[in-house]
């Protein structure tokens, strides 16, 4: 396995604690879960709502986390966070499977992801062991999930699910689509009546460029980047300076920046907030643009505002 530095201690200044108010997750990997997480759900909801957060969703690669929601929610009745979740779209919940779709969407899931470990597009990107991401010991080896047919169209099941989304008024994520899955994936979700669609992570794995970031964004799509690409630790890929290219790409009011954090060698999620944010301070990243893609666009796109 690679090495990784350690995870930075975040300050505690007045001014990013200020901003922490309203901000939003909307990619947190706390547990239980079958990775290693350094927290679990109701540690994340007691830190975020110390924190000030508006809301927080819940993620995992495996399991619907809604229920837990619930739970957490009537257990801590004090608390001002509120708790999302949502569906993957892995061989655990049987691919691109409409009937997992429905059950979440009825459930009160606030996104849908597209493949991630089960994706075709990660299996292929991530074939070395040597590559890092976590594994799952003793799992049986991924059966690999597009979205497009062997003709290079979308399937039915996958034109189902966007029809279960748009009924839902939820979030479509590409999850770990590649990027030339991504853009008929968009155009035939918009087509059905889906307004909430966002990419994880373009610059990892996705193999977006900056003509793709924009081409994506002209069609109403919004560009989820993870702080834990920008912050010292195990997920770290890019500097604090990077972000500002591509936000620049896409603009401000495209662009969210949500944790990504849980997993062990980081930081946890509302340490990594704390950090990034006052790391695009010293770079003169303005206040207004800070709360709009922390907090304003993720809760616009939860229904929140």
């Amino acid at each position: 396995m690679p090495t990784y530095p350690d995870p930075r201690t975040p300050d505690h200044d007045p001014a990013v604690e200020a901003l922490l108010q309203g901000a939003v997750d909307l990619h947190c990997h706390s547990g239980p879960a079958v990775m290693p997480r350094t927290l679990d759900h109701h540690d994340q909801m007691l830190e975020a709502d110390a924190a000030g957060f508006r809301a927080v969703v819940f993620k995992d690669h495996y399991y619907l986390g809604s229920p837990a929601c619930l739970m957490l929610e009537k257990l801590v009745p004090e608390a001002k966070v509120r708790l999302f979740s949502g569906i993957v779209l892995n061989n655990a919940h049987g691919g691109i499977n409409p009937h997992a779709v429905h059950h979440a969407v009825t459930f009160g899931a606030k996104i849908i992801w597209m493949p991630t470990l089960s994706a075709k597009n990660h299996i292929d990107k991530l074939s070395s062991e040597a590559s890092g991401f976590p594994k799952v010991e003793g799992a049986p080896d991924p059966i690999p999930v597009t979205v497009l047919d062997a003709d290079g169209r979308l399937t039915d099941a996958t034109k189902e699910v966007l029809d279960l989304i748009a009924m839902g008024d939820i979030i479509l994520a590409g999850g770990h689509l590649g990027v030339h899955e991504l853009f008929p994936l968009f155009e035939e979700a918009k087509a059905r009546g889906v307004t909430k669609m966002i990419v994880n992570h373009p610059t990892y794995l996705i193999g977006c460029s900056d003509e793709d970031i924009r081409g994506l964004v002209a069609m109403g799509v919004k560009m989820e980047h993870s702080i834990t690409q920008f912050i010292q630790g195990r997920g770290q890929k890019l500097e604090a300076e990077d972000a500002l290219h591509l936000v620049k790409v896409a603009g401000p009011e495209n662009t969210l920046f949500c944790s990504d954090l849980g997993l062990k060698g980081a930081n946890r999620p509302v340490d990594g907030y704390r950090i990034l944010i006052g790391d695009l301070l010293k770079l003169q990243v303005s206040q207004a643009d800070i709360r709009t893609m922390f907090g304003d666009n993720a809760a616009a796109l939860l229904n929140l505002q």
